[in-house]
């Protein structure tokens, strides 16, 4: 497998596989301001300043980019405006769908407009750009959205940065029910092996939402704010981001820190679900202080893209020779 990483701080979207050496290999793309993200083995999208974008591999199963086993090329670029786009899911249907932060909703694409909303919570009461609630994450089940986060149910601009300590919220997508109201800044819900899970971000933990109670049952504590969730063979894979000034700070993180007399890290953290051992990670300790979404791409060994700004996009062609077949 490999791992995507956005950085909307650096404006670079890592992507993160295994050299010939079997050395772990970073490939940079350049994007202006990465944002969501959503992966497979075959496409890539994501979310920038002002647009949706969908990378697609170019590359058979037998070729090769340098020793790439995937190159994953922008195709389509979908301008929305700068709609703070977090989490990015894919329907059964193909549809996507986003946590349309700005507008406190979730969206899909349209051909004419901007967005084109989808859901939108019960407690907001008009479609605004003021980033009511901070609606930044989506869980998916059974193929659609199933579950959000939100930081919380304000219905003010800007309203949620009074709420960042407590009062942020899952709510069940079908329902309109507001499954807790007793998380710190939560991101990045999914659905796994039979439980909701989410990052706490503003305690540092991941942990699962119990249902009856709304209580949160913490996991495995990270140090750093958490951002971006992904699972593999019976592993969380978490993305971890410096505290900032401001937003991030003040919250209960600082305070767990410093009782485990730790330093706050940015970067990814693998953790063994049985054991809630960290078993691998990745520190960024230079000009990356902060990281926004985590994907795993199962299969693919070492992946690499083009930027649509990168000059040597302007030679590169490929011509799709079959309906299963890839170009060249």
């Amino acid at each position: 497998m490999s791992l995507a990483l956005s950085s909307y701080q650096t404006g670079q979207l890592y992507l993160v596989g295994v050299n010939a050496k079997n050395g772990v290999n970073f490939h940079e793309v350049g994007v202006g301001r990465a944002m969501g993200l959503w992966a497979d083995p075959q496409r890539i999208l994501l979310a920038t300043e002002n647009q949706l974008i969908r990378f697609e591999n170019v590359l058979g199963p037998d070729q090769r980019m340098g020793e790439a086993d995937k190159h994953y090329v922008p195709r389509v670029a979908h301008t929305t405006g700068d709609l703070d786009i977090h989490d990015i899911v894919v329907r059964n249907d193909g549809v996507i769908i986003f946590a349309n932060t700005l507008y406190s909703c979730l969206a899909t694409l349209s051909n004419v407009h901007s967005f084109k909303p989808y859901w939108v919570p019960p407690f907001i009461s008009k479609l605004a750009a003021e980033d009511r609630c901070h609606l930044n994450g989506i869980a998916m089940k059974d193929g659609k959205p199933a579950y959000v986060t939100a930081t919380s149910h304000a219905d003010i601009v800007g309203g949620w940065r009074e709420r960042r300590e407590t009062g942020g919220c899952v709510i069940d997508v079908a329902s309109n029910e507001v499954i807790t109201e007793k998380l710190s800044m939560p991101h990045s819900p999914r659905w796994h092996d039979g439980k909701l899970w989410v990052l706490n971000s503003g305690t540092g933990y991941l942990g699962t939402v119990n249902f009856q109670t709304g209580a949160f049952q913490p996991h495995t504590f990270l140090p750093g704010f958490v951002r971006g969730l992904a699972f593999h063979n019976n592993h969380a894979i978490v993305g971890l981001s410096l505290p900032r000034n401001g937003t991030f700070s003040g919250l209960q993180l600082d305070d767990e820190l410093k009782t485990r007399d730790g330093e706050p890290w940015c970067g990814v953290q693998i953790i063994n679900l049985t054991t809630g051992d960290v078993v691998e990670w990745i520190r960024f300790q230079t000009a990356v202080t902060e990281l926004l979404d985590v994907c795993a791409i199962p299969g693919v060994r070492l992946p690499s893209a083009h930027a649509s700004s990168s000059p040597e996009i302007d030679k590169l062609f490929t011509i799709e020779v079959a309906a299963t077949g890839a170009g060249t």
